[in-house]
């Protein structure tokens, strides 16, 4: 199983801090604030950017927390307690896109259990130190237990933002995008109300190009041992942008990637499973058994 080596951070409900109205673009377009708007009725037509038709920015109640969970080497760590179930290259991209479900995972209220589907861009810059973005759904013991919630996380503010104007419910599906442009800025979308909505846009020393994850990421409560159920999340259409500006083009296995395990063993520990239905762009994870 690989354990993942960046900093995870979070809070208790009473250590969050509520941030309304943010603009989260860094150096990015002036973008119209997104509307009230339900889910998509259909996937992508085109790019998420700032051209694409009707994009629009995150404006809604966005509930940021920022408390550091102990890593690996730390007191406190268990390591048990993370399990990561996807794959990241072994080379670098400019960006990822595609899709993954939404499932209620058996997560405790008022504890440091959480389950989330994420697609991440990184560079480990040395000396321990890592660059990040991340983007996807999560379900959290701390910020609003019992409902999941997209959410950003980076390494310039080291918080998660949950985006509350998106409302989810097991069983939907989310499109989302994060990718380099040319200014070297590294921007998170998602695909709701039939448009782009960018979450947040950060200037990471991450370069055009970076190492891409795509992952369903589930962690104990060290402190709290016990069982997390996540019924199995699928993820599709992942998609990977080439550095220079190239057609982006499915995460296939001709891709140099790394998983961790044998990608033949479909049983990993704690009780997920890992299934590759087509390596690497289509997959689903969770308890074994399930379906």
């Amino acid at each position: 199983m690989k354990i993942r080596n960046v900093a995870l951070w979070c809070a208790l409900a009473g250590l969050v801090a509520a941030l309304a109205g943010t603009n989260p673009a860094v150096g990015k377009p002036a973008l119209p604030a997104c509307p009230a708007s339900g889910k998509s009725t259909r996937p992508p037509s085109q790019p998420a950017g700032p051209k694409s038709a009707g994009a629009c920015r995150a404006t809604g109640h966005i509930l940021e927390s920022g408390v550091r969970i102990a890593r690996r080497g730390e007191p406190g760590f268990t390591p048990s307690g993370y399990h990561h179930l996807g794959a990241n290259t072994g080379g670098e991209w400019a960006g990822v896109s595609g899709r993954m479900s939404v499932v209620d995972g058996s997560i405790r209220p008022r504890s440091y259990d959480f389950v989330a589907g994420r697609f991440m861009v990184k560079r480990n810059l040395g000396r321990g130190v890592i660059a990040w973005l991340e983007a996807g759904w999560a379900e959290t013991g701390w910020a609003g237990p019992g409902r999941q919630k997209i959410y950003t996380f980076n390494t310039n503010t080291k918080t998660w933002q949950f985006y509350d104007q998106y409302t989810l419910r097991p069983g939907d599906k989310v499109w989302l995008d994060l990718h380099a442009d040319s200014d070297g800025v590294w921007s998170a979308w998602l695909w709701w109300g039939n448009r782009w909505n960018l979450l947040t846009a950060q200037r990471l020393p991450l370069g055009l190009a970076a190492t891409i994850e795509q992952y369903v990421e589930v962690h104990v409560d060290s402190g709290r041992p016990g069982r997390i159920d996540v019924p199995p999340v699928t993820v599709d259409n992942v998609r990977l942008q080439p550095g220079g500006g190239g057609q982006a083009r499915f995460w296939r296995d001709d891709v140099p990637t790394l998983t961790g395990s044998d990608p033949s063993r479909r049983e990993l520990s704690g009780g997920f499973c890992l299934d590759w239905l087509t390596r690497y762009d289509t997959w689903t994870a969770g308890n074994c058994g399930r379906g």
